[in-house]
């Protein structure tokens, strides 16, 4: 970065979570792709790579950033490694992240650009998370194709898993500024992608959306066990580390309803007992803990409000008394800086535990597509 008026904002990002456990969580002589949307402009790119939840040290053998092409293509000629401490190779340790050093590559808001991984020798594919959306996903291909124009179609598949690939953060005016949405599965697929392209749309071309979200994760608690591990990390545990995010003046907190619905009885599930079942106290000191530590990140905190569960497998009168116990003081209080009532945006009026007519994906906990849709309209405007 040479220009004085410029600071690294990161311009897309994901948390970075526990892949699931299969006895084939071993890559070699593997590439990844991963295209993504730029909703910043600007001079110069850095990533960052994170293994916090790898349980042995990964070794990055290449790393290039290019222009996106068709699918899992990139323009020809416009390829460029990233150094890490002026080296092409590099070593994550257990738990740890890197920055690449700054490479001067210009990007525009709105277009995409792709960042291409090659590991050649064993690496542990722990740390990642799954995505999906109109903006997300992303390719892997057997062999050392990082540098390629375009993957091999008979080597190469499809993915919505992101492996070590967190900020990809670009030198932008000084002005520029992220927001983040921090969730579980409901922010890790599509609303926040729908609130990219209305950002994209009606915001001031300042402005990017930071995805930090993991699937089945709660407020409260989480798995020690290799069945459940992939639900991911507790939100003491997370909070702090998903929100330190270059040019982040603002978060919205979309989550909890995973501490509700989970716990079912050890008779049921060992691994689920009904002491993990919270009270809506406990719940809200939770979310006043992600106010605090917001606070201390000069962060704007908007609440989200908890989405209707009626007809979910687990589904109980009292679990929707807790439910709405927590969206009531989302609603009300004064400790944050707004609600975000998504619950009502997506509810039916007439049944309002229960999704309205097109907003249910068909599991009765997850959105439609056009639910998600309609969640990133409520965000409000200015916020963008």
């Amino acid at each position: 970065m040479t220009e004085t008026n410029q600071k690294w904002v990161a311009a897309w990002g994901n948390a970075i979570s526990i892949n699931d456990r299969r006895p084939e969580n071993y890559g070699k002589n593997l590439t990844l792709r991963y295209p993504v949307k730029m909703l910043l402009s600007g001079s110069a790119v850095r990533i960052t790579l994170d293994n916090f939840c790898g349980t042995e040290a990964v070794r990055i053998t290449a790393a290039y950033i290019a222009k996106a092409g068709m699918d899992s293509g990139i323009v020809e000629g416009t390829s460029l490694p990233l150094t890490f401490g002026g080296q092409l190779s590099a070593t994550i340790p257990a738990g740890a992240r890197i920055r690449s050093d700054a490479a001067d590559f210009s990007v525009n808001a709105g277009e995409t650009i792709a960042v291409s991984l090659y590991f050649a020798d064993f690496t542990e594919l722990r740390s990642a998370v799954n995505i999906t959306g109109p903006l997300s996903g992303g390719y892997f291909a057997a062999g050392d194709y990082a540098d390629a124009v375009q993957l091999p179609m008979d080597l190469s598949r499809k993915t919505n898993w992101v492996y070590f690939l967190s900020d990809i953060e670009v030198a932008a005016s000084h002005d520029s500024r992220a927001v983040i949405c921090y969730g579980d599965s409901i922010t890790a697929q599509a609303w926040p992608d729908f609130l990219m392209l209305r950002t994209l749309e009606l915001g001031d071309g300042k402005t990017a959306v930071i995805r930090k979200a993991a699937s089945g994760t709660r407020i409260l608690r989480q798995y020690d066990n290799i069945t459940y591990d992939s639900y991911g990390l507790k939100g003491e545990t997370r909070f702090p580390r998903e929100c330190l995010v270059s040019g982040a003046d603002t978060v919205i907190i979309q989550h909890g309803i995973n501490d509700i619905i989970h716990p079912v009885g050890e008779d049921v599930n060992p691994f689920r007992p009904w002491s993990d079942l919270p009270t809506a106290e406990e719940m809200i000191e939770g979310l006043r803990f992600y106010i605090r530590k917001a606070r201390e990140y000069g962060l704007k905190v908007y609440l989200g409000t908890l989405l209707p569960i009626e007809g979910w497998r687990t589904y109980a009168d009292f679990r929707e008394e807790l439910r709405c116990a927590v969206n009531d003081w989302i609603r009300t209080t004064d400790e944050a800086d707004g609600c975000i009532d998504f619950d009502r945006a997506v509810c039916d009026p007439a049944n309002p535990a229960a999704f309205g007519t097109g907003y249910d994906s068909g599991d009765h906990l997850h959105p439609s597509q056009a639910a998600y849709q309609r969640m990133a309209e409520e965000v409000p405007e200015e916020i963008l």
